[in-house]
């Protein structure tokens, strides 16, 4: 019988899971991000990346690109008090935005956005369909849309072999949080069914890694 899915926290928004957070060996997994995104094609220059977290992403991405300007959005007070001291110790603050907004009911206006990327939101959100529903409506037509989330495991011993596989260093904390996270995110089924029904094609949805999909398309002009 596959895992169900067990819901988490919607905002991390405690010290301790920030910090812990911000402290996890992401660094590699953020610029596999970053490349693929570039890889995927033009980005533009107004990019929103949702639920940046400690804003590792847009960091990443201001580094290897030299165009782009990023709002950055969370819901998570702690996390964005974390992003601003990685955004200013990288120099960035003259093309990184911080603010605090519910990717849910993002308060921008429609067509907004070149691309509108997100790294491991979607598996904190209940319904995440209405993430998705914001994102393409302020993506302007032709607007790139790269999600990359968790994928959920077939099974608990999966989910074990991920942990120790991808967190064996981590503290205790650090692993029972990606733990949490691998069962709260959607199977590969789940996030291409929610993206067909959107008006997406299925397959623009692939598995890129053991333990991650990766969402890819762009908004059609009208």
């Amino acid at each position: 019988m596959a895992l169900e899915r067990v819901l988490e926290p919607e905002v991390m928004d405690t010290y301790e899971e920030a910090r812990d957070y911000d402290s996890m060996g992401h660094q590699e997994v953020n610029t596999f991000f970053v490349q693929d995104l570039l890889a995927s094609g033009e980005i533009g220059i107004d990019v929103l990346d949702v639920g940046t977290g400690t804003a590792q992403i847009p960091v990443e991405l201001c580094r290897q690109n030299e165009e782009c300007r990023v709002i950055a959005i969370d819901m998570a007070a702690h996390m964005l008090d974390l992003a601003r001291f990685n955004i200013e110790v990288d120099g960035f603050t003259q093309r990184i935005y911080l603010q605090q907004i519910d990717a849910k009911d993002m308060n921008f206006e429609q067509d907004m956005f070149d691309c509108v990327i997100s790294n491991s939101i979607i598996h904190h959100i209940p319904q995440p369909r209405l993430v998705l529903q914001e994102a393409i409506r302020v993506a302007r037509p032709g607007g790139l849309l790269f999600f990359r989330d968790l994928m959920r495991p077939e099974s608990g011993e999966e989910v074990s072999r991920l942990v120790e596989m991808y967190a064996g260093d981590e503290n205790p904390h650090q692993k029972q949080m990606f733990d949490d996270s691998l069962r709260a995110a959607l199977s590969l089924e789940e996030i291409r069914e929610m993206v067909t029904n959107l008006g997406f094609q299925g397959d623009s949805v692939q598995a890129t890694s053991d333990r991650h999909w990766t969402w890819v398309d762009r908004i059609q002009d009208s």
